[in-house]
């Protein structure tokens, strides 16, 4: 793509924050020059949570979806958190659709080559959606934070209106999870450049762990950690900045090497 038309690209959140509340710093440093696009998770599009048939394959459509409505043939697709295993999920199925890919810890990255650490922690999080109410959040904080690292405070006031389903959203995440592995064999011949984001404070056991899985996967892989961020205070919200010209660089690169 010639670099006198936007870069197109499409922002996917985690599974609390909308992605029109997580994204938007972010996008005001990407410049006018970035044709992004924030798209909320399919998990969220119906009247019932989880939406009837959901998987990670419902979410793989939902982006097509909105890259088709957008006009983007080829797009660069970033992904935090669950929006990063939707992304990962994604980019199995559609490589050629993907200019690049940016994840920032993502989820879920399948089962392969699991360490038992990193197993532990998801045996861990697929417990959570059977606490009680009240237990959930706190649980689903903790699991995710480096082991001395404080929870960020509890927002002052009642909850947003978005969030109890939020908390309903995560057992069907951690279920589609479960039930989902990449094609690795796609992965491995992904050619196109991947960008993945770490938080110094986060639990080193999942995503610093799936960043080491995903670095023998994809051949272009490139990690930058934020040492001082961990899951509750990302690059594209406290450091936009940074992220964002990190984000430029790789799909500068994206370009010169194009086919």
């Amino acid at each position: 793509m010639a670099r006198d038309q936007p870069w197109p690209v499409i922002l996917l959140p985690g599974a609390i924050l909308p992605a029109d509340l997580a994204y938007p710093a972010l996008i005001a440093e990407l410049g006018a020059d970035v044709d992004a696009r924030p798209k909320d998770l399919e998990m969220y599009a119906g009247p019932t949570i989880p939406p009837p048939g959901y998987s990670l394959a419902t979410e793989v459509e939902g982006i097509r979806r909105v890259a088709d409505d957008a006009g983007f043939e080829t797009f660069h697709l970033v992904g935090y958190s669950g929006g990063g295993a939707c992304a990962i999920a994604f980019a199995a199925r559609h490589p050629d659709r993907l200019r690049s890919l940016a994840l920032m810890e993502p989820a879920w990255a399948g089962r392969d080559g699991q360490t038992p650490a990193e197993a532990a922690v998801y045996e861990r999080l697929w417990a959570i959606p059977a606490l009680p109410p009240d237990e959930i959040m706190p649980a689903f904080v903790r699991i995710q934070l480096g082991p001395d690292v404080e929870p960020p405070p509890a927002r002052p006031g009642p909850p947003p209106p978005w969030m109890p389903a939020r908390l309903v959203s995560i057992g069907g995440f951690t279920r589609s999870f479960r039930d989902y592995e990449p094609d690795w064999s796609v992965l491995r011949g992904f050619d196109r450049p991947v960008y993945y984001a770490l938080g110094g404070r986060s639990n080193r056991d999942l995503f610093g762990r799936i960043a080491d899985r995903l670095a023998g996967v994809f051949p272009d892989f490139t990690l930058e950690v934020f040492a001082d961020r961990h899951h509750f205070d990302p690059p594209h919200r406290i450091e936009p900045a940074r992220l964002a010209s990190s984000l430029r660089g790789l799909w500068a690169r994206a370009d010169a090497g194009e086919r």
